[in-house]
């Protein structure tokens, strides 16, 4: 396996690595209060029937990955080859309001999980912010995506906030609320 910059020929592959997501638990949020005492519980629970879900890259990731593979836009596209394919992807862009490196998308093959790859592309994504002075790396994670979560927390990355309202105002009742990640590099 070797880890790389993304060339723009690496395109039409990225856009076929399998990120399905498995998971037969979520993270369960549970609010109490209103206004400005609102608190939020979040369990491990099983879920109701296992989640298959197919991951594609999405036309706005697609397109952003694009602009920070041609060089039009600036960012961190990583790419993890096993014999000479794409396997991996991490895409990053920097918020400079903010001082970070935003994760837009991590994604690994189902045929090649399991190995480090995504622990990998983290740790270099965390280097790379570190290298370019920021003081944070973030990343937004669904609820239903345990293994998602899960590494995120096992990279050290700190769970920062909830946001129950990105796809729609019943997230929380679909076990899909958006759950925010920050690494500092403080």
């Amino acid at each position: 396996m070797e880890i790389r910059p993304a060339r723009p020929q690496d395109l039409d592959f990225l856009l076929e690595i399998d990120a399905t997501i498995e998971s037969s638990e979520y993270l369960h949020l549970d609010q109490t209060g209103e206004g400005m005492t609102v608190a939020w519980r979040i369990e491990r629970r099983p879920m109701r029937e296992k989640l298959i879900e197919q991951n594609p890259l999405g036309e706005d990731r697609a397109f952003a990955v694009k602009q920070i593979a041609t060089g039009i836009d600036e960012g961190l596209l990583l790419v993890a080859d096993h014999e000479q394919m794409p396997v991996a992807l991490l895409a990053a862009q920097p918020d400079y309001t903010n001082s970070a490196l935003h994760i837009l998308d991590l994604r690994v093959d189902c045929e090649h999980r399991r190995q480090g790859l995504a622990t990998a592309l983290l740790y270099q994504t965390i280097n790379h912010a570190r290298e370019a002075d920021l003081r944070a790396v973030r990343a937004n994670v669904a609820a239903n995506n345990l293994p998602g979560n899960q590494l995120l927390l096992k990279c050290g990355f700190d769970l920062s906030g909830v946001d129950t309202r990105r796809h729609s105002n019943h997230d929380v009742v679909k076990e899909s609320a958006t759950l925010i990640w920050y690494a500092s590099l403080d």
